[in-house]
């Protein structure tokens, strides 16, 4: 079983930054193609970002609109989340997710395709 533990979300006013990280547990990480999704009140969980086990590809939600940069380092156990120019629209807690099945350059941008789960970390803009 692996454990995904998200952190690095908090408070921050419009158009600021936030990194947030997470970090797996076991010796498989480099295995897994990696997603963040996030969820705001009311709303479903909707997908944001996606990476592949090299991180070759990436993918991104159209919303993201080239502020958001996701990563990872396979040698830590982790992939990140770096967002920009943040709107209020981004209020939201943010899951990170593994999918054990994913081919090498491959990702998926479905909810279902996830295997693993974080407990999430709430991202807060203000006006």
């Amino acid at each position: 079983q692996v454990q995904l533990v998200e952190s690095g979300g908090g408070l921050v006013q419009a158009g600021g930054s936030l990194r947030l990280s997470c970090e797996a547990s076991g010796r498989s990480f480099s295995t897994y193609a990696m997603g963040w999704f996030r969820q705001a009140p009311g709303k479903e969980r909707e997908f944001v970002s996606a990476i592949s086990r090299t991180a070759v590809t990436t993918y991104y939600a159209d919303f993201v609109e080239g502020r958001f940069t996701i990563s990872r380092d396979n040698a830590k156990n982790t992939v990140y989340l770096q967002m920009n120019s943040l709107k209020p629209e981004d209020t939201a807690v943010y899951y990170c997710a593994a999918d054990r099945y994913a081919a090498a350059q491959a990702m998926t941008r479905i909810l279902g395709g996830y295997d693993y789960w974080g407990q999430g970390t709430q991202v807060t803009v203000s006006s």
